[in-house]
């Protein structure tokens, strides 16, 4: 990792993670349509889940790769609160209760994207098992909040809950990869 080049976006993992954008325009589009935006969610989730195991098992991690993810993560899932708010499918507190870890993780993502010690410093920055656990939850939250299932509130505790557990196990990880 380390250093940014444009022709790293043309990567297999860039493109998926680049994906994310037009499904995060067009989300906003398809929430009256619940069906239809369960699948932009799970298309969002797929590529998400291709990126990182593609560029890990094919060589082609980068710190470009790494930034992009990050960034085109947190601009799906701004999409997807900011309609849920709009719609009032959410209120403002339940979409950051919702937004715990991104909120947690942004400082991170800003370090990583502007210091290159940082991007030195780690040779492979991929999602633990809490930040895995908090993207099902959350998930599972916004899924129970587009079909408008009874216990929604309750997942988004939850979801906020795991997305706190994450965030300190970001934190944890590079005050330990920083220290070392």
């Amino acid at each position: 990792m380390g250093q940014y080049r444009a022709r790293d976006l043309l990567l297999v993992p860039g493109l998926l993670s680049l994906a994310r954008l037009p499904l995060a325009a067009l989300f906003p589009l398809v929430l009256g349509q619940p069906a239809v935006a369960f699948a932009v969610l799970v298309l969002a989730a797929v590529t998400d889940v291709l990126d990182g195991w593609y560029a890990r098992t094919h060589g082609q991690t980068t710190a470009t790769g790494a930034v992009v993810d990050a960034i085109t993560d947190k601009a799906f899932v701004l999409a997807v609160v900011v309609a849920l708010v709009v719609s009032r499918h959410m209120t403002l507190l339940e979409s950051l209760l919702l937004g715990t870890r991104e909120v947690g993780e942004l400082p991170l993502v800003v370090r990583l994207a502007l210091s290159h010690d940082a991007r030195k410093a780690s040779t492979e920055r991929k999602a633990n098992v809490p930040g895995k656990l908090a993207t099902v939850l959350q998930f599972v939250a916004v899924t129970a909040v587009l079909f408008r299932a009874p216990q929604y509130e309750s997942l988004l505790w939850l979801a906020a809950g795991g997305g706190a557990v994450a965030a300190v196990s970001y934190w944890l990880r590079e005050g330990r990869t920083a220290g070392a």
